[in-house]
């Protein structure tokens, strides 16, 4: 999720309190404007603001609460938090009903305002990201391989300048950041007429590797009744993909690095040679260069292959690109499975924010599915699922959270809250006092609760 989404608009016509207030909150890190009125509030607040709008309740000409009526008429999801005195206490709880966000009475103290603004702004990044889920697919960027970062941005530049090259190219990247992806691209521009051949080195089976390779004639060896034609001549005015070239062995190296030099197949059992006109692409999760120096990769098929090498960053550097890869991603996913495009919990904004995505591309396509099919949940909220918290310590973060939403739908009313939670009032308090849940924020509005009735 977007942390930038920091913004406060805070509006008091009391210029003393303006200034404490504004440089209070820059201090937090917090992106602050403050202004002395609400018509110049509405001037600022456009369509598609992200942040939170902060109001005095009474104020000249036009006061708070009319301007939470027209904040919420433009967009009835833009937290708005009311600050009252205490005469004001009661109408403020209405306003709760009308949309606002949270009502604080003065005199509060900084860090209540604070802690109110940080949940409203959490709460407004959540939304934001399921509009933009809903939204402008493009910011990942277009073609197969989405992204904006500049590590992106720069590998789709080289494949364009490289692609119509006759020059071998090989791809370095961890397992799934698509290596697969790269290659089609560079064989979709590079206007060969035949297709790409890709050969799964790491798959080949021992014992037929050679005959797969090169290929055979009838009676090569026991059982080769019929003449095969080998993958590399298959790939003869196209492209040629060994996939995994580093689990290749060591025999098979020396015969490919031949081929490689003479641009010729010679198939198993014959003596004559045939000429091949191919582009060969290999791909690597492992550095080859580090291979050669361990004496585990031919320094010789080494230099073959890597006319020009590419090299895809995992995900976890370019952080930049999750969410945009995961918006479209799970877009395609719900379209492809049936599925209504879901709406986004802030346990799956966590798991975006904080997970390193070891499977890189792959890993987070698979979750974008588990989320179109209503799944994920379980996925993000199983114990050590990307997470070095405790069981314990993430149920206790999951009760205090509970908690504090019954006490915010009942207004601050303890009484309300313990009904709706189902708990035994003990255990509630003790419950309060584990996760130093402040009651205080609540007071005022529980107070006027009861003076109304």
């Amino acid at each position: 999720m977007n942390r930038d989404m920091n913004k406060v608009l805070f509006v008091d016509d009391d210029a003393d309190l303006r200034d404490a207030t504004r440089q209070s909150l820059a201090l937090t890190g917090l992106t602050v404007d403050a202004v002395g009125s609400a018509a110049a509030a509405l001037r600022l607040v456009e369509a598609g603001f992200d942040g939170v709008v902060v109001t005095d309740i009474r104020m000249p000409e036009m006061d708070g609460l009319e301007l939470l009526r027209r904040l919420i008429a433009r967009d009835a999801d833009l937290p708005v938090i009311l600050i009252s005195g205490h005469a004001d206490v009661a109408t403020a709880v209405g306003a709760l009903r009308q949309g606002a966000y949270d009502v604080l009475a003065k005199p509060y103290p900084p860090d209540q305002l604070i802690a109110s603004i940080e949940r409203a702004l959490e709460r407004r990044r959540l939304v934001i990201e399921n509009r933009r889920l809903r939204g402008d697919q493009s910011a990942a960027g277009t073609g197969p391989l989405l992204g904006q970062s500049p590590a992106i941005e720069h590998l789709r530049r080289t494949i364009a300048q490289i692609a119509e090259a006759s020059v071998d190219v090989l791809i370095q990247g961890e397992t799934g950041t698509g290596k697969g992806v790269v290659a089609q691209m560079l064989h979709a521009l590079s206007r060969r007429p035949r297709a790409m051949v890709t050969v799964d080195c790491g798959a080949l089976p021992d014992a037929l590797v050679e005959s797969e390779l090169f290929g055979h004639v009838s009676g090569a060896f026991a059982g080769a009744q019929h003449p095969r034609t080998g993958r590399i001549e298959q790939a003869d005015r196209g492209t040629l993909f060994l996939d995994e070239i580093d689990a290749m062995r060591a025999d098979v190296q020396l015969k490919l690095q031949r081929v490689l030099e003479t641009r010729e197949v010679t198939p198993l059992g014959s003596n004559l040679a045939r000429a091949i006109d191919v582009r060969v692409i290999s791909a690597s999760k492992a550095d080859l260069a580090q291979l050669v120096q361990q004496d585990s990769f031919r320094a010789s098929l080494y230099y073959r292959v890597n006319g020009v090498t590419l090299r895809i960053p995992p995900l976890r550097e370019r952080r930049e690109d999750i969410v945009p890869l995961f918006r479209a991603f799970v877009s395609r996913a719900a379209e492809r499975l049936g599925q209504e495009l879901p709406m986004l919990s802030a346990t799956v904004w966590r798991r975006l924010d904080d997970h390193d995505w070891p499977g890189n591309v792959r890993e987070l396509m698979r979750f974008a599915e588990n989320v179109a099919l209503g799944i994920a949940e379980d996925v993000t909220d199983r114990p050590g699922a990307g997470s070095d918290e405790s069981l314990k310590t993430r149920v206790g973060r999951f009760e205090a959270d509970l908690i504090e939403e019954a006490l915010s739908a009942a207004s601050g009313d303890v009484a309300a809250a313990i009904e709706a939670l189902g708990l035994p009032r003990k255990t509630f308090y003790d419950k309060i006092a584990r996760y130093a849940i402040d009651l205080a924020r609540f007071r005022d509005v529980s107070s006027a609760r009861k003076a109304r009735r």
